[in-house]
């Protein structure tokens, strides 16, 4: 999909949240986007594998992948153009413009082929990406449509702090929703319906005390 077919209004809010944000995005992220390390550890990149992350934001994500599987070709999309300077920034940092390649697209509805010239991944993964995509369905089967035979599908992303107190949850929604942020509270339901679709297995886990949720799709 090409920039000029992006959802304006969506693409427009995304550029209005981080054209500051990006800034101190990653300071302060890491203190309340549990579970994107252990997403990446569990990539299990094989020799020379291909990953794609959908919303890589930041770029933080995808800089930390190159760092354990240095020999993994990188791709990464975003429906936000400030986002992306970002990510070229900390690509540049790390050394890896030439294993790395960005676009900007809107993860519920992209040409892989068309935008990196390649079809299919052998791992894709959205971290904390979901619960501001709306439509995020639809991610959910972009994901698992690029993958490659053998591939999987990983998504790590808020729970519904299932055992934590009451309080929290809500002081937390209060905080999230200043941020276009909203838990999907249907999202293992959703990914048993679309792995299901795809022929994939899926394994759902509960952290921290069900503060995020992680799960791999696998085909």
């Amino acid at each position: 999909m090409s920039a000029q077919d992006l959802p304006a209004n969506h693409a427009d809010l995304m550029d209005g949240v981080y054209r500051w944000q990006r800034h101190i995005y990653d300071l302060t992220r890491k203190y309340y986007l549990l579970g994107r390390d252990r997403l990446i550890v569990g990539l299990d990149v094989p020799a020379n594998g291909s990953v794609l992350e959908l919303g890589c934001g930041t770029g933080r994500n995808l800089a930390l992948t190159a760092r354990r599987y240095p020999d993994a070709r990188l791709y990464g999309l975003d429906i936000s153009a400030e986002m992306l300077v970002s990510a070229q920034a900390a690509i540049a940092r790390e050394g890896i413009a030439g294993r790395a390649l960005l676009a900007r697209a809107d993860a519920t509805d992209f040409d892989a082929q068309a935008l990196f010239g390649v079809a299919r991944f052998d791992r894709v993964f959205v971290s904390y990406s979901l619960s501001m995509i709306p439509g995020w369905e639809k991610t959910v089967a972009a994901g698992l449509a690029a993958l490659a035979p053998g591939g999987s599908l990983h998504i790590v992303d808020f729970g519904q702090q299932e055992r934590l107190p009451g309080w929290f949850r809500s002081l937390l929604r209060a905080w999230l929703k200043k941020f276009h942020v909203s838990p999907r509270e249907s999202l293992r339901e959703v990914l048993e319906s679309e792995s299901a679709k795809a022929g994939a297995s899926l394994s759902f886990e509960r952290l921290y005390r069900g503060y995020a949720w992680l799960a791999v799709a696998r085909r």
